[in-house]
């Protein structure tokens, strides 16, 4: 039958386990009647004062459970229980049945029966047992109220229970607000799922979990995260009882922003050290721009773009005033993500015009970086370069913008931009200081490739003034020729090819290198091309116009040439050749697989004191000779006389347009990793007019 007033709605059905407190303090029952006999005999009370039920009951209780010395002062007090009804507690020794003797509380009352008969109730509990959990309660509430660390009790439903005043400070929120909610409803900030998952997982096994990392924020701090050693341990009372769940919570925040500050470090020196490998692998200017831009992106921007000012460009130092623009070439850009954003960026060779009031005209005037970590619809218009730009960037939902500037030997050379669209976090100062040190690298890269772009430039245009512009068929030939330059991986060299008309209808071909690079090699071979035009004028010998040539290298810095030279006579229907060093023309005869002509090698120009041979082949009208460099067919993995079989190989075949020759041999031999020169001159003889 169920008790009126004692049960709720929520109340479990069934008995309810008994609190462990009572087992702890293993309480002693007794009931007396009126004249102080035993009538009720509890076990703890067996265990208590020593003696069995059967010993005990019917006695008189002052007897056996007082000491003798207090026996007129326990009677006087059981008198005035009995009489008033009020209630008594004291501590009193006892004599236990072994003689031994204990403290004990005592707690006695009056009860009625439902005949009007009185009795007493007395409770008695070992004084020292009660002192030590009173102790310990005592210890516990004061480690809880005073300790710097967090800590909590969590029920089994993962409801707070209780917290002290130092997770009320923590969380910002007072304890009378955690009492009865859950983590989710107290930290909206925190990851809940996770937590709760723990608790979850302690109740289930029993099973301590110590030092788990959490981060997040609370009421106490809204604005910065936050970060926790968490530790979970579940409670039981005597019995095996789950009470909850214990949480300790020790605030590790500055351990753990120098721990990112330490992996921010780490990054950034992982970040400079692949930027030292990936950046200026050439000194290819656009290249090592989109070297740049390829490691900014995506671990640092989602859009990064590499600008130059335009006279740095054309070599011109530049210093911008206050109210002058900034005339920027775009060499690299690249994006992760956000094709909008890309569309918005100048495309690369693109020369624009940005007013004094552009953040990156500010940034390239100043010589200091621009950086605006939240970017407002109001920014933006002094980020893009036109409004439709800016429009862009706002619907590609560029939020955060940076600039530095790339200065290489004191001198702004342009800057690095950057914007972020997917990545969440604003730009900070982790952000700049990396930025800096990949700016700061890669400029003296870009200033290094920048000059040597200029300077070879200058050589490509002096050698291509000195190159000929042969007409197509002279006396007794039809003619085709090709100059490509070296890669921009090195400097120019200095080959060269000429195509002369002498008197009686006479050709005289010219195909030389003059070993070395750059504007000294270009020059070099400006200079033997006018000897060679010079010479080639007074009708001599070849053999005997290369030992001409060769006492006009020893005045000059690049002393050391191989040349081929040959006069074609259309009447006489046959050429006469000499050679310097130089690889042999290949001849191609209708009907006869084409053969590289066997003259005698000679030394290079420069050398000296070896004598010249002239050897005369036929060349009738359809024959070709194809004259040419060695960046045409040699290579670092073959030798050379495999490549000059496969220029044989190439040349089989009907026959073509000289024009389509040239072509092919350039796009089938000339290997993109060669960084030297060609020239090549193919003539095809025609019948005399």
């Amino acid at each position: 039958m169920r008790a009126a007033g004692f049960e709720s709605a929520e109340s479990p059905r069934g008995p309810v386990r008994p609190s462990g407190l009572l087992d702890v303090l293993r309480v002693a029952s007794v009931v007396l009647d009126d004249e102080g006999r035993i009538v009720l005999w509890s076990p703890q009370a067996e265990e208590l004062f020593g003696y069995s039920a059967p010993e005990a009951l019917g006695q008189y209780a002052a007897r056996i459970m007082v000491h003798e010395k207090h026996l007129d002062m326990v009677v006087k007090l059981f008198a005035d229980v009995m009489k008033t009804g009020r209630s008594w507690a004291g501590a009193f020794p006892i004599r236990r049945k072994d003689g031994e003797t204990r403290l004990v509380e005592f707690r006695n009352m009056r009860l009625l029966d439902d005949r009007g008969d009185v009795y007493a109730l007395g409770l008695a509990v070992d004084r020292s047992t009660v002192r030590r959990l009173e102790h310990d309660v005592a210890l516990s509430a004061r480690v809880i109220t005073q300790s710097p660390i967090g800590l909590a009790v969590m029920g089994p439903d993962l409801r707070y229970v209780s917290v002290n005043p130092a997770l009320e400070r923590m969380n910002g929120v007072p304890a009378e607000a955690h009492i009865g909610r859950t983590v989710r409803e107290v930290l909206p900030g925190v990851d809940a799922d996770a937590l709760e998952d723990a608790v979850r997982q302690v109740l289930e096994t029993g099973r301590p979990v110590v030092d788990r990392s959490a981060v997040g924020r609370t009421p106490a701090d809204p604005d910065e995260d936050h970060a926790w050693s968490v530790s979970l341990y579940r409670l039981e009372d005597p019995a095996g009882a789950v009470l909850g769940v214990a949480v300790s919570i020790v605030d590790v925040t500055e351990q753990y922003r120098a721990g990112v500050e330490a992996e921010a470090a780490r990054r950034r020196l992982a970040a400079v050290a692949d930027a030292s490998t990936r950046i200026g692998t050439t000194l290819e200017l656009d290249r090592t721009a989109h070297e740049l831009a390829d490691v900014a992106v995506p671990d640092l921007a989602d859009i990064a773009a590499v600008d130059l000012l335009e006279a740095v460009v054309k070599g011109r130092r530049s210093t911008l005033g206050p109210a002058e623009p900034a005339v920027i070439r775009a060499l690299a850009v690249q994006a992760d993500d956000g094709a909008e954003a890309l569309r918005a960026a100048d495309p690369p060779g693109q020369v624009a015009r940005y007013g004094p009031d552009r953040l990156v005209t500010e940034c390239v005037r100043t010589a200091k970086p621009v950086m605006v970590a939240q970017v407002t619809d109001e920014d933006l218009p002094r980020i893009a370069r036109s409004p439709e730009a800016a429009e862009m960037l706002r619907r590609a939902g560029v939020h955060s913008y940076l600039a530095v500037p790339l200065i290489a030997r004191g001198e702004v050379l342009g800057a690095l931009d950057l914007k972020r669209i997917g990545n969440p976090l604003p730009f900070g100062e982790d952000d700049l200081l990396l930025a800096r040190e990949l700016a700061a690298r890669a400029a003296l890269q870009i200033d290094n490739a920048r000059w040597y772009q200029n300077a070879r430039d200058a050589a490509l245009t002096l050698q291509r003034s000195m190159l000929p512009s042969h007409p197509r068929v002279t006396g007794g030939l039809e003619v085709a020729s090709r100059y490509q330059p070296a890669e921009a991986t090195s400097e120019v060299g200095g080959d060269w090819f000429d195509v002369i008309p002498l008197e009686g209808c006479k050709t005289a071909l010219v195909v030389g290198d003059v070993m070395g690079s750059g504007i000294t090699a270009a020059a070099s071979m400006g200079r033997l091309r006018t000897a060679t035009n010079t010479l080639a004028a007074l009708d001599l010998d070849p053999a005997l116009l290369l030992e001409h040539l060769d006492r006009t290298t020893a005045g000059l810095d690049q002393a050391i040439a191989t040349c081929v030279y040959a006069v074609h006579d259309p009447h006489a229907r046959q050429c006469r050749i000499a050679n310097a060093g130089h690889l042999p023309p290949v001849r191609l005869r209708a009907g006869r697989p084409p053969e590289l002509l066997d003259l005698p090698t000679g030394v290079p120009l420069g050398v000296g004191g070896v004598a010249f041979a002239t050897t005369t082949v036929e060349l009738e009208p359809g024959d070709r000779l194809v004259f040419y460099t060695d960046g045409l067919v040699e290579t670092r993995q073959q030798p050379i006389d495999e490549r000059l079989a496969a220029l044989v190989a190439v040349l089989e075949g009907p026959d073509r347009p000289l024009e389509e020759v040239c072509d092919l041999l350039l796009r089938t031999l000339h290997q993109p990793e060669n960084s030297d020169d060609v020239a090549l001159l193919i003539a095809r003889a025609t019948p005399p007019e």
